[in-house]
């Protein structure tokens, strides 16, 4: 086999392998040789046939099996014996004449092939005792789990039925219709609908028009759909809603006490503020993990400049740029809503996959001279993480985990990145310095608001999405997002 390297041009190579056709004829005799005792053929005894009949019938399909073998195998074996690392799967090409092609298949010509790559570039690494990180710490007061507590618990209130007009916080049980332009549009009517008046779960404006209501009043009230609203057939339009009252019911008072602990199913109201204030600390940790972790990789951006690999950069952000356009899509707006353009914002975004790659590629390296190991049970719990989220889609996604090549780096990736920067928290310089929540999520708050500015391409929720899927940057959403409340029924989505 002789290998010719005729491209070497940054990261990119070229390289030409040739199989003499007598080492192609002799693998093929081999193998003859091997079938002769396998094949049953009518006319012939066992392990009596012929090797030129053998060749007559079977020799292509023999030869086709061994060409697919070494474009299968050799490459991986010309890198390894070269040193290199292919940044992705390194492309093959073989001739496409059919007649050359026939050639090499009856061993009368040499086998040629082409494989075309990039290398992962070489990664000195540097000493990391010159990074250091400052870790906010919250410290979580008796109010604060008090104050959460009181949220949860107004998922157990009750209310009771009251006479005379609706307050806010009481509940208002109705029917309603919606219409636009006097037609009824789809989800815009519900019967026997539920809504606390001051919750915010309906449009703004929806919920300030029923206080004052009583049973058995009817209304119609008049609103406006938010020019974000997700339904583009609504967004920006005027509606009425027809409005039966059917009943109105005070909200009975809170009392944290074991009594509303054993209606949350917990034992006691001692462990219900154990669990919240876990809960709580929690939520700030992730906060404190990301923003540390994002000093760290900031640090290493700065450290490391080298060239990426382009294959890799373009499939990073093929990713960040279908995200971007399902975003617009979904949201009914244009670049130019977003006061930039489609050019500008492929500049910024490419810039942001060169980053995740480079780092990426740091990151890698660093876990790979340090012996970090994703281990099995850790992968498992990963899976079963993965299984939580799709109930009832178990097998479609154990099915996909096993079939799909490469698949299994989903999970490995994410576990393998937080190891890394436990190992490099562990030799750097880390500064405690205990701050309020505010101070935790404001400056949060502004990073990710500064975010889309410095990216006038960026579509403000798309670029949000983007970063917090950013695996190489860790760039996730730092603050705890308000979080819908849940339908009773699928009418209520317009309202809402």
């Amino acid at each position: 086999m002789q290998v010719t390297e005729t491209l070497a041009e940054g990261l990119k190579r070229e390289i030409k392998v040739v199989i003499p056709k007598k080492d192609m004829e002799a693998e093929l005799n081999v193998r003859l040789a091997d079938a002769k005792d396998k094949v049953r053929i009518n006319g012939f005894r066992p392990g009596k046939v012929p090797v030129a009949h053998l060749k007559k019938m079977y020799g292509k399909s023999i030869m086709a099996d061994l060409v697919n073998e070494i474009v299968r195998e050799r490459p991986t074996k010309i890198l390894s014996e070269r040193g290199e690392k292919s940044a992705t799967q390194p492309s093959v090409a073989m001739t496409e004449d059919e007649a050359e092609a026939e050639k090499i298949l009856n061993a009368q010509a040499d086998f040629e092939f082409t494989l075309s790559y990039e290398v992962i570039p070489p990664i000195e690494l540097k000493p990391t005792s010159g990074l250091s990180v400052v870790r906010e710490v919250v410290e979580v007061t008796e109010e604060e789990v008090t104050e959460q507590i009181e949220k949860i618990a107004e998922s157990a209130r009750t209310f009771e039925t009251k006479k005379g007009k609706a307050a806010n916080g009481d509940r208002v049980t109705m029917n309603y219709l919606g219409k636009v332009d006097g037609e009824a549009f789809d989800g815009g009517a519900a019967e026997d609908a539920e809504l606390v008046l001051g919750s915010g779960r309906f449009i703004p404006g929806f919920e300030d028009q029923l206080i004052g209501v009583k049973a058995g009043d009817e209304k119609q009230i008049s609103v406006t759909f938010p020019a974000d609203y997700p339904a583009a057939n609504l967004a920006g339009k005027e509606a009425t809603f027809d409005i039966t009252v059917k009943e109105v019911a005070a909200p009975a008072a809170i009392e944290i006490n074991d009594e509303l602990a054993s209606k949350l199913g917990i034992e006691s109201v001692d462990r219900l503020k154990e669990i919240v204030r876990g809960q709580i600390e929690s939520q700030y940790g992730s906060v404190t993990r990301q923003k540390v972790k994002r000093q760290i990789l900031d640090q290493l951006d700065e450290l490391y400049k080298f060239d990426t690999p382009q294959g890799l950069v373009d499939a990073e952000f093929e990713n960040i740029w279908r995200q971007i356009n399902a975003d617009l899509q979904q949201s009914g707006k244009t670049f130019e809503d977003e006061d930039t353009t489609e050019e500008d914002a492929r500049v910024e975004y490419r810039k942001l996959a060169e980053r995740r790659v480079r780092l990426g590629l740091v990151l890698s390296e660093i876990g790979e001279k340090a012996g970090v190991e994703v281990t099995e049970e850790e992968m498992q719990r990963a899976l079963y993480a993965q299984l939580q989220q799709f109930p009832g889609q178990q097998k479609e996604i154990l099915d996909f985990f096993r079939n799909t090549p490469g698949a299994s780096a989903s999970l490995r990736a994410p576990i393998f990145e937080e190891k890394v920067v436990d190992k490099l928290l562990s030799e750097i310089k880390v500064t405690d310095k205990t701050v309020t929540k505010e101070e935790l999520m404001a400056e949060d708050e502004a990073e990710s608001a500064e975010k889309p500015a410095k990216k006038k391409a960026a579509p403000k929720k798309a670029a949000a999405k983007a970063e917090a899927a950013d695996a190489a940057e860790g760039e996730e959403a730092a603050a705890p997002k308000k979080k819908a409340a849940p339908k009773k029924k699928a009418a209520e989505d317009s309202a809402e």
